[in-house]
């Protein structure tokens, strides 16, 4: 039931003699898009404007890979199974709601027909030209409601049982797809766990390769201070890089040149001041 259900919504969505696709990739994944096209002996560009259509409605999802031998991409169709009864659940109320309609009408209002014709009009579209039919001038007769009201109201239940069906059938796509989530959830959660666990240990060694160092250093220091003989002192030389000494020495050094310069120049000043007085 419920393929040919699916049948009449891709027919309906996307023209006559498309049904036959359902059939085709129902309950099976990644159906390759040539093969859809030899099973329903269309060209491919016809199946591919079939596929386009239920695809824009989200229908159906593809995947593309690209033929190593070719150099084409070629698509693959899946048919999503929970959308296709969402939409089925959808179309089906539409119809009983528009029958429900049609059995109200036919339970308050009365109709005519021009049986050479085989025209059917209402009341007012009877009254308005005289009980006579426009076409052939014949006197409209009553129609009987009774057998139209039949088969609405069996039009109805027949709907309602697919409803129900289509219901039931989502139910179980819904609680299948919930626990494929959870396997997927519990999967990650055992895997983020895993890693957890991973780090600790990781962290752990680290912790202990950087506590071992240190006790070595410790160990080192102790055997230093034994080997010293008692009463002196251990003097920890400042290594200073060799290019600071030679900048130092530099500014040492024409530091001496300046103050030798003034002292030159007060001598000189001192001599020409005695030279004058006398």
């Amino acid at each position: 039931m419920q393929i040919k259900l699916l049948h009449d919504l891709v027919e309906e969505l996307a023209g006559v003699n498309t049904g036959r696709i359902v059939s085709i990739l129902f309950g099976k994944k990644d159906v390759n898009e040539f093969l859809i096209a030899k099973k329903m002996e269309l060209t491919i560009n016809q199946v591919r404007n079939i596929l386009y259509r239920l695809s824009a409605d989200g229908l159906v999802s593809f995947i593309r890979k690209k033929d190593k031998r070719k150099g084409w991409y070629i698509y693959y169709w899946t048919l999503k199974t929970e959308k296709c009864l969402v939409r089925l659940e959808q179309s089906l109320i539409r119809k009983i709601e528009n029958l429900k309609g049609i059995l109200n009408n036919r339970e308050v209002k009365r109709y005519y027909i021009c049986k050479p014709c085989e025209i059917e009009v209402g009341e007012e579209k009877a009254l308005e030209h005289g009980f006579t039919c426009e076409e052939c001038s014949e006197v409209y007769e009553l129609v009987d409601n009774s057998g139209a009201i039949r088969d609405t109201k069996t039009k109805i239940t027949r709907t309602e049982k697919e409803l129900e069906t289509i219901h039931g059938q989502l139910e179980a796509v819904r609680e299948k797809e919930q626990k494929k989530r959870s396997r997927a959830n519990m999967k990650e959660a055992k895997e983020n766990e895993a890693k957890k666990s991973l780090l600790k240990v990781a962290r752990a060694t680290a912790r202990k390769k950087i506590a071992d160092k240190t006790k070595k250093i410790v160990k080192k220091e102790v055997l230093v201070k034994k080997k010293t003989p008692v009463g002196k002192k251990i003097i920890k030389k400042k290594v200073i890089p060799k290019k600071v000494i030679k900048k130092k020495v530099i500014k040492k050094s024409s530091a001496k040149k300046e103050v030798i310069k003034k002292k030159v120049s007060l001598a000189s000043k001192l001599k020409n001041k005695f030279l004058k007085k006398k």
